[in-house]
């Protein structure tokens, strides 16, 4: 009898625990500026400007939200989030060649990543795109730019 009402009540328990989507929102992300901090788990070089990752407002009509920042290349694109993954099918770029080879390689890891649809985790203020090969975290900073 105790094993059947212990089993009932942790059934009556299980019932009251939501089944919520905690996957991340364009509105989650809105007006936030990230910087990279690491690629595939290497530190990313300090360079004079940061590489940074900046949200805008999400545009409710068309469900998009504005994607800009820079590696190497200043980029900008209209993104959207669907089920936790973030895609930016045209994004504008500048096409300069840098001298830092990890920034040419990271212009094209992110255009690659974002095209694509990378996966986004946002746990406090650590931001992670990720793919089947690629990860990169960016750490949160005040306003966006």
């Amino acid at each position: 009898m105790k094993k059947t009402l212990a089993l009932m009540c942790a059934l009556l328990l299980a019932g009251c625990v939501t089944d919520k989507d905690t996957s991340v929102t364009a509105e989650k992300l809105q007006q936030q500026r990230f910087v990279l901090e690491t690629a595939n788990g290497e530190p990313v070089t300090k360079s004079d400007k940061p590489l940074e990752l900046n949200f805008g407002e999400k545009a409710h009509v068309l469900e998009r939200v504005q994607v800009s920042g820079s590696m190497c290349n200043r980029f900008t694109g209209a993104g959207k989030m669907s089920a936790g993954e973030l895609t930016v099918k045209d994004m504008a770029m500048t096409r300069m060649m840098c001298s830092d080879p990890q920034l040419n390689s990271l212009d094209h890891t992110l255009t690659a990543m974002l095209n694509s649809g990378a996966q986004v985790d946002l746990t406090g203020d650590q931001l992670t795109l990720a793919t089947a090969d690629q990860t990169l975290v960016f750490k949160r900073v005040n306003g966006a730019s």
